[in-house]
This record gives structure tokens, C-alpha cells and sequence, in this order.
């Protein structure tokens, strides 16, 4: 238990900043699940279109250092890899 009163603050933030990454996680991963949803029901377009969102949320969410930019390139590499691959 923190004893001090930084320390006390610094258990506050901690808790917040983790709530906060948690939501931004979760819509990150929920962007991706969109674009393989779309990609599954074999419609470029909407993949294409539904792409182009989830990349600016990948790339927003590794510019706050919530994953690796590397991550990001990978999923974003990835996922269009599979678009291109469509029929």
C-alpha cells in the first residue's frame, strides 16, 4: 500500500491510465474483428472501406505506446494481404 503522498497519486493515475488502455485495446481489437468480418463475407469494398478505419485506429493507438508500431505495421500488413487476396 503506498505510504507517501506521490505515491498514493501515482497508484490513482496507474489505475486510470489502465481503464483507459484497456477501452483503447479492446477497439483496437474490435477494428480488426471488423475487417476479417468483412472480409469473410467476401465484399471488397466494405472490406476496403472498414480497413481504412481500423488503420487509423491502429496507428493512433501505437502512436500513444499502447502497442508496438511494429505490432500495428504486422496487423495493418496483414489484413491487406487478405484484401488483396480476394476474388
Amino acid at each position: 500500500m503506498a505510504n507517501t503522498a506521490q505515491a498514493k497519486k501515482r497508484a490513482r493515475q496507474t489505475v486510470m491510465r489502465r481503464e483507459q488502455n484497456f477501452s483503447l485495446r479492446s477497439r483496437m481489437r474490435t477494428a480488426i474483428k471488423s475487417v476479417r468480418k468483412a472480409i469473410e463475407s467476401r465484399d471488397k469494398d466494405l472490406a476496403k472501406a472498414v480497413f481504412s478505419k481500423s488503420t487509423s485506429i491502429l496507428d493512433a493507438i501505437a502512436d500513444k505506446g499502447i502497442i508496438h508500431k511494429n505490432k500495428a505495421a504486422r496487423h495493418k500488413s496483414r489484413l491487406a494481404k487478405s484484401i488483396k487476396a480476394m476474388v
